[in-house]
């Protein structure tokens, strides 16, 4: 006999779910902030007023920075979904702020593919979630791209050495990595959750080429932006470098800070020693550099997460006849 749970009771676990999530949230950032072993906030509150140097006109450029950097990301997703669905951008903005907020404590944003999901119906959430991954692919692409450049770069310009008996475990467990994931990539039969891997493929493969192509530009856009932004705030920290060699250093720390073995809640730590690490063969103050790290993530994650707080308390389950 099949028992229906009454409305109240599934609003109610609704309502009891947004506001832990929420609440997770800010309870994150909140560690974050007070109990952070890269840099202690009140040193860091301290190094701003000593540096004196955020004036008006200097944050609002900050934060047009991280608007834009949020904006393609939401015209991304917008340009990524509308291919299967007649969306808005205000829709977009929704499940984008909404998801990071949803996210923000979960291993490698892996919660953002089920946030963005549950906006839509059960016909459509396959796809959606499949569009999420491209979405990710292209930033990682446009990632890896920009960083093996500037690491190449970094490497031949410091003559850095590296210990070969590790250099070759690594690659060995790299090796071994990309065939599992090649074997499994490619055997039709394994499932993942009722995905076929091999129904995956084919559906990146078929997707339109020219929305990939905008979807992909639209990345690389993002990219220029948070990186040139993470090159302002070292030039307002008085730290005297070119935007080419700055841009060196920053896509090899981006490039070291995404394929190092990390969950999302680390991703501040992780990005601050391999920051501090490869800035130093520049002489720049761990300080200035560990400031720059922590004033990125608090612009381009804990405000935007702190809007999307708004739009997860907002959140209802869509309806049948509608897929928002």
């Amino acid at each position: 006999m099949m028992y229906s749970i009454p409305y109240k009771t599934k609003q109610f676990f609704l309502v009891l779910i947004k506001l832990s999530i929420v609440v997770g949230c800010f309870y994150f950032i909140h560690q974050k902030l007070t109990k952070n072993a890269e840099i202690n906030f009140d040193v860091f509150i301290q190094y701003l007023m000593k540096n004196n140097v955020f004036t008006i006109k200097i944050i609002l450029f900050v934060l047009f920075l991280s608007i834009f950097n949020w904006f393609f990301e939401i015209l991304k997703w917008y340009t990524l979904v509308k291919s299967i669905k007649n969306i808005t951008l205000k829709n977009a903005l929704e499940q984008s702020l909404g998801a990071l907020t949803a996210s923000l404590f979960t291993p490698n944003r892996i919660g953002e593919y089920g946030a963005k999901a549950i906006y839509y119906t059960g016909h459509f959430r396959k796809r959606i979630v499949l569009l999420n991954l491209l979405g990710n692919m292209l930033q990682m692409l446009t990632t890896i791209i920009f960083g093996m450049i500037g690491l190449s770069i970094f490497m031949n310009r410091y003559n850095i050495h590296f210990d070969y008996d590790q250099l070759a475990e690594i690659l060995l467990l790299s090796l071994f990595i990309v065939t599992l994931i090649g074997f499994t990539f490619f055997n039709s039969q394994l499932n993942i959750r009722g995905f076929s891997l091999d129904k995956i493929k084919q559906g990146l493969q078929n997707f339109p080429k020219k929305i990939i192509i905008t979807a992909f530009f639209l990345s690389v856009l993002r990219y220029l932006i948070f990186s040139f932004q993470f090159y302002f705030l070292l030039s307002i920290f008085n730290v005297e470098i070119t935007y080419l060699n700055a841009m060196v250093v920053i896509s090899s720390m981006y490039l070291l800070a995404s394929i190092l073995p990390s969950v999302f809640i680390f991703d501040f730590v992780i990005k601050g020693s391999v920051a501090v690490f490869l800035f130093s063969y520049l002489a720049i103050n761990e300080v200035t550099v560990l400031s720059t790290v922590l004033i990125m993530w608090l612009l381009n994650f804990v405000l935007p997460s702190l809007f999307g707080s708004l739009f997860v308390l907002n959140f209802n389950f869509p309806e049948h006849h509608d897929s928002l």
